[in-house]
């Protein structure tokens, strides 16, 4: 079974320090896979609060994710500080893709890349929306 591959951009526009507590560690003594998207959620949260939005009102439309894709490339470990670099792109009429990329910030060992899909979304009407005009530009 071909495993899955993400292209990552020549830049990311926005980086973020994280810092790995205990509670991101699983019994294995390292990051815990499924944790790791809780520290990739804090970064996207980042993200939108750098471009002047906040995830639940971006030109008054809020986001929901639709997919999500990881690579994990290497162990992280509690007290070490992830950089999650991230970038807009593959803008669809509804949409768009969030590639980040997660490395130790002492080594630059990378730990994981992937791909969050989100949608924007009218959570009165409880229907996805256009792309707001000025995310675009901001963040394509």
């Amino acid at each position: 079974m071909p495993r899955i591959q993400i292209e990552l951009p020549a830049q990311f526009p926005f980086a973020t320090d994280l810092p790995l507590y205990l509670s991101h560690i699983n019994y294995g003594g390292h990051l815990d896979n499924a944790l790791l998207l809780t520290v990739v959620s804090e970064a996207r949260a980042r993200f939108f609060q750098w471009l002047g939005y906040s995830e639940r009102d971006v030109e008054g439309a809020g986001i929901i994710v639709a997919d999500a894709a990881v690579q994990y490339r290497a162990e992280a470990f509690h007290g070490e500080t992830m950089v999650v670099r991230m970038a807009a792109a593959d803008f669809s009429g509804k949409g768009c893709d969030l590639l980040w990329q997660m490395c130790d910030r002492a080594s630059g060992r990378e730990v994981a890349r992937g791909k969050t899909g989100i949608v924007f979304f009218d959570y009165a009407t409880r229907q996805a929306v256009a792309v707001p005009a000025g995310f675009r530009a901001r963040a394509g």
